[in-house]
C-alpha cells in the first residue's frame, strides 16, 4: 500500500501546475475568492493566517476554466499546461 501511495504522490501535477504570486497568496480576500471560484478545489484557505495554498493532488483535475486567472490581478495566478508548455495568464 505504501508503494501505491508513493507512486500516486509522484504523479501529482503531471499535466497542470498552478503558480500564485506571494501578493495574492497572502491576501485574505483574494485567497477566499480563489477558493470560491475553483470548481475542482485546487485552492484552500489556511484558516490560521487566511493565506491560500495549492491542493497539489487536485491539480490535474483542472478544467482550464480560467476563473482563477480572472479572479486575480494580472500575473497573480498562472496555470501552466505542462503537456504543451503553454500558460493561462493575464
Amino acid at each position: 500500500m505504501a508503494e501505491h501511495q508513493k507512486n500516486t504522490e509522484s504523479m501529482e501535477g503531471i499535466f497542470i501546475d498552478v503558480e500564485v504570486s506571494d501578493a495574492v497568496a497572502n491576501d485574505a480576500e483574494l485567497a477566499a475568492k480563489l477558493e470560491e471560484v475553483c470548481p475542482v478545489d485546487i485552492f484552500d484557505v489556511n484558516e490560521s493566517d487566511r493565506s491560500v495554498a495549492i491542493v497539489r493532488q487536485n491539480l490535474d483535475e483542472c478544467v482550464l476554466c480560467n476563473l482563477c486567472v480572472e479572479a486575480a490581478p494580472p500575473g497573480g495566478v498562472v496555470v501552466k499546461k505542462l503537456y504543451d508548455g503553454t500558460e493561462l495568464r493575464r
